[in-house]
């Protein structure tokens, strides 16, 4: 036990330094470089003209990309649990392409209510995950199912955006920022959004913790046990939703994400989610983050979405993942 305790504790130790040092890194990634010294002393001591620099363009980016790659990464967790399929993600099953096609309506027809993109994308996500879930049901649910429908589903709204896009000939740079998730032009106020509705996620994701640890058991022992199924589930599917789909109409649409992340979790912490949950916010953090920073480097002067990134990266890397957490996933 106290071997699987230090393992589990150094895992988390580990990836927190890793995430600090890409974190140094992707700031200094530009015609402006600075050393750790001067950019503590132009942040809190005396005003320094490189620092603002980099405080008012590179900050909001990197802050994004660890705001949602967290969020996306814990909806994965949450949406696995829910509907006790591993391959359950909120871009495959539609609740990413969901969201993203109701931030889209909005920003072309109401760009006067672009503040309020978040609640409305919540309301698309919302709007996907029932129908992939409705859909899905037939004497209970099914999780090959559930993955065939939801990939319909997403299949449904990536074409209606892309027939979107093209009607107005591609002109909607916000449009376009949420399907291409491009964060490159992200703002402190994009920052602030995006951080009180993660944070009320992420809260509201550990309080539930336990009861997705119930949920992995059939549903006759989780009732013996006192839990109320049908409104936990709800709950959960609701906080899931929440946070994929806020992530979406800020960040944009990610694939992989909430897949690989708690693929790689379960085989680093276990499947107790009161430790999985905060170890792939942290893990997601660090993974759009990886994926954003190598999207800036492989390609100069030009710049790769980190939507692309991790569809080159994500597949394989899942398919290997799925095939070493065999064994995890079963126990």
């Amino acid at each position: 036990m106290k071997k699987i305790q230090k393992r589990k504790s150094l895992s988390f130790f580990i990836l927190i330094f890793l995430l600090c040092i890409l974190f140094f890194i992707a700031i200094n990634l530009g015609s402006i470089q600075i050393r750790f010294v001067e950019l503590f002393k132009g942040l809190f001591i005396e005003f320094d003209e490189n620092v603002a620099t980099i405080y008012d363009l590179r900050f909001p980016r990197i802050l994004i990309a660890i705001l949602g790659g967290g969020a996306l990464a814990v909806s994965g967790v949450l949406l696995q649990a829910v509907m006790k399929n591993p391959l359950a993600d909120p871009g495959i099953i539609g609740i990413s392409s969901g969201a993203s096609m109701v931030s889209i309506l909005l920003i072309a027809f109401f760009p006067s209510l672009y503040f309020f993109t978040p609640l409305f994308a919540l309301l698309g996500g919302l709007i996907s995950y029932i129908l992939v879930y409705s859909l899905s049901w037939k004497s209970g649910l099914n999780p090959l199912r559930i993955v065939l429908v939801g990939v319909a589903v997403n299949a449904v709204f990536i074409g209606m955006i892309d027939a979107f896009q093209t009607m107005t000939g591609g002109f909607l740079s916000g449009a376009a920022s949420i399907v291409n998730a491009n964060i490159s032009m992200k703002t402190w106020d994009d920052v602030k959004v995006l951080f009180i509705y993660v944070c009320i996620g992420m809260i509201l994701a550990l309080i539930v913790s336990g009861s997705c640890n119930l949920l992995t058991l059939e549903d006759k022992t989780a009732r013996s046990l006192g839990v109320d199924v049908d409104k936990t589930r709800l709950l959960i599917s609701f906080i899931a939703v929440m946070l994929a789909s806020i992530s979406t109409a800020i960040v944009g649409v990610i694939g992989f994400l909430g897949l690989i992340a708690p693929h790689i979790g379960r085989i680093l912490v276990g499947s107790d989610h009161k430790l999985l949950i905060p170890y792939c916010a942290i893990l997601g953090a660090f993974i759009l983050l990886l994926a954003d920073t190598l999207g800036r480097v492989i390609a100069v002067p030009y710049e790769i979405s980190p939507s692309v990134i991790m569809a080159v990266v994500g597949g394989p890397c899942f398919i290997f993942l799925l095939k070493r957490g065999d064994k995890t996933h079963e126990s």
